[in-house]
């Protein structure tokens, strides 16, 4: 039996022609509406985009080249694979529908290529756009992935978000409504978060049709505000151990129904962004430690629905 539901092995079998699946990340230009003043300044508490951009991500760069790049860099490892271009740093729905359509077809016409992944928030998706993304989906692979974060009005206006849980459940089941993949982000451990907050995270996305879902540890990163707050009172955070956060996920996916299928249980920022929690551990070993636990406590995702 499979201990949860593997969105990487789904990619794989779906669209990887049995190859392995890799998403080559590029950086449209995009700012953020929690930055540049349309819904808020500063952006987000948690947030600094340097934490998940490879050094060929440069937005002086095409679209085109940095995918180009990306597939070059990725070849040394894998001998064959499939790639996804996942629009990922800042906001990517955020700006002009041809802009957007430009950006989008560029990268669907490099080799290899066999869709698009578009990371956006909830707030800045329309009609418009949505039904452009259905269409594209008729002849490419194309997901939505939005940035949940939380469940918990509470805990989003605490970290500076910009929108309600309420305008995430909208935009994802208007993405899934029009048979777009559509996948969820949300971190666990955020300030003020108990851990029955976070199992009732798990019930409330149940009720959402994701088809898959990357949760990860907080992290304290320099240069945005948690990390000033951090620095100049500790006493006010709880960071988890390494133990406690398996723990933790093991239960929450264990609440988590087997139709989402999870892309990730954990993050890794680089050592010189990362303040805390400093595991050491890369995402494949931390897997590795999850799915033995898993396996010595009889856990499986769903399994306590």
């Amino acid at each position: 039996m499979e201990l949860y539901n593997n969105y990487s092995k789904q990619l794989r079998e779906r669209i990887g022609d049995g190859e392995r699946v890799q998403k080559i990340s590029v950086n449209g230009g995009f700012t953020c509406p929690n930055r540049d003043g349309k819904v808020g300044t500063g952006g987000c508490t948690f947030c600094n985009n340097q934490t998940f951009v490879p050094e060929y991500c440069e937005n002086t760069k095409s679209i085109k080249q940095q995918v180009a790049e990306g597939i070059d860099f990725f070849r040394h490892k894998y001998k064959t694979q499939k790639y996804l271009v996942y629009f990922q740093s800042y906001t990517n729905t955020y700006g002009r529908i041809d802009k957007l359509k430009e950006l989008y077809e560029e990268a669907l016409d490099v080799d290899g290529v066999k869709g698009v992944v578009i990371g956006t928030r909830p707030d800045c998706v329309n009609s418009e756009l949505l039904d452009y993304l259905a269409e594209l989906n008729k002849r490419t692979f194309v997901c939505v992935e939005y940035g949940i974060e939380s469940t918990h009005d509470t805990t989003l206006k605490a970290i500076n978000r910009g929108h309600d849980y309420e305008c995430s459940v909208r935009a994802i089941n208007e993405t899934a409504a029009r048979g777009i993949e559509t996948g969820g982000h949300i971190i666990m451990g955020l300030p003020g978060e108990t851990k029955e907050m976070m199992m009732e995270t798990a019930k409330r996305l149940n009720e959402l049709p994701l088809n898959s879902l990357k949760m990860h540890q907080l992290q304290i990163i320099r240069g945005t505000r948690m990390g000033a707050d951090y620095e100049a009172r500790k006493d006010d955070f709880h960071i988890m151990e390494l133990d406690e956060y398996i723990e933790l996920a093991i239960e929450f996916v264990e609440r988590l129904k087997w139709d989402i299928g999870i892309e990730r249980f954990v993050s890794s920022s680089p050592k010189d962004l990362l303040i805390a929690p400093q595991w050491g551990l890369k995402n494949f070993e931390f897997t590795a430690k999850i799915e033995k636990r898993m396996t010595e406590l009889g856990a499986y995702q769903g399994k306590m629905l």
